[in-house]
């Protein structure tokens, strides 16, 4: 099992969201979170005054898939989250060791 954590433009979100459900992922986790990368913030002018935007808005998706589905998950988020302009996000993939589902007490792949 893998965590795949993605952090991507807002607005692409929905994009994401159903490239994920095409290649058969079931549930995911959304956090409105802010940060930068290469981007490193902009100016804006708000009522004569500029002032610089450090941190941007920017969706963290997490998803816990099996490992036969990382590959497909990965592009899928890859592909819709594409704008082609600095900014438009990072994947991470990480193990997962374990996953228990609280409800019915399943462990491992069958949680997922």
């Amino acid at each position: 099992m893998k965590l795949i954590t993605a952090i991507i433009k807002p607005f692409r979100l929905d994009d994401v969201r159903n490239a994920l459900a095409e290649v058969g992922v079931n549930g995911m986790t959304v956090t409105e979170v802010k940060g930068f990368g290469r981007q490193r913030g902009h100016t804006e002018l708000y009522r004569g005054a500029e002032y610089v935007v450090d941190f941007l808005p920017k969706a963290k998706v997490e998803i816990a898939v099996a490992d036969e589905l990382v590959e497909r998950a990965v592009e899928a988020i890859s592909n819709a989250a594409r704008t082609g302009k600095v900014g438009d996000g990072k994947i991470f993939v990480i193990n997962l060791e374990q996953a228990l589902r609280i409800r019915t007490g399943e462990s491992g792949d069958s949680a997922l």
